[in-house]
């Protein structure tokens, strides 16, 4: 585990998108080409404006995301689908992506094919946000740390729903969906390297759990702590409440 802490989002981006550009382009080198797990939401905007300036030969990477809601239609506003291509996919000639369908008419064959992919060679970069209630991906507390599949179909909690609300993807909680399709918790264990973007004081008392928690389901994102190649990216306002944390962080 490696922390990092910058003045603002603005600079956690572009440290971050470096981190990353570096890993794809070595994967390219090393066997011609690399695979891309990309996650979404407000906290990953400055991540993903700074990496789709950087030299990366896009047509190399095949990229997954992490998430969408059940029975939402690309077009809609808060699609994570549309997310990606606005802020991703519109800006580099990506090799190949696979997104996945929230209102794909049959949902478990969805997954099967999600998991087939997926699992054909292994991920090199996983770009991997942490929400208000420290959930990754959408693997809301407690999350199901013993599943071994690749995606499933969760239930949102109300936190994370709020979450959706205060960010500005939905005018009321009621319009959040209650359901999604979520890559596991094991599956996102599987990449090669993480990187997480956590920027913002709404997530400080998320980032102080995660750090000060031993693992378990009721903080989700704990279950970072044992991947060997993980890198938290944070701001000065989502650490502020780590001052009488023991943990070794380097300021950037």
């Amino acid at each position: 585990m490696r922390i990092y802490s910058t003045e603002n989002p603005l600079a956690l981006g572009q440290a971050a998108a470096q981190e990353a550009a570096q890993l794809l382009n070595q994967s390219i080198e090393r066997a011609g080409r690399a695979r891309l797990v990309v996650s979404t939401g407000a906290s990953q905007f400055e991540t993903l404006e700074a990496l789709v300036s950087l030299s990366v030969d896009w047509k190399r990477v095949t990229m997954f995301h992490l998430d969408e809601y059940l029975g939402i239609s690309q077009s809609h506003p808060a699609s994570f689908r549309r997310y990606l291509r606005e802020r991703l996919l519109d800006h580099v000639d990506m090799g190949e992506t696979y997104l996945i369908e929230g209102d794909w008419k049959d949902p478990t064959s969805l997954l099967l094919e999600l998991t087939t992919v997926i699992r054909e060679q292994p991920i090199d970069v996983g770009l991997i946000g942490i929400g208000e209630n420290a959930h990754i991906a959408f693997n809301d507390p407690p999350a199901d740390f013993s599943t071994t599949q690749a995606y499933r179909i969760v239930t949102l909690d109300e936190a994370c729903r709020r979450q959706q609300v205060g960010e500005g993807w939905f005018d009321s909680i009621e319009d959040v969906p209650s359901q999604a399709i979520s890559m596991t918790v094991y599956q996102i264990l599987e990449c090669r390297a993480v990187i997480s973007s956590v920027p913002h004081k709404r997530k400080a008392e998320a980032v102080r759990k995660m750090l000060t928690s031993e693992e378990t389901p009721w903080v989700p994102a704990t279950a970072l702590k044992k991947h060997p190649r993980w890198s938290l990216y944070l701001d000065r306002d989502s650490s502020s409440a780590l001052n009488d944390v023991p943990v070794e962080i380097v300021r950037l």
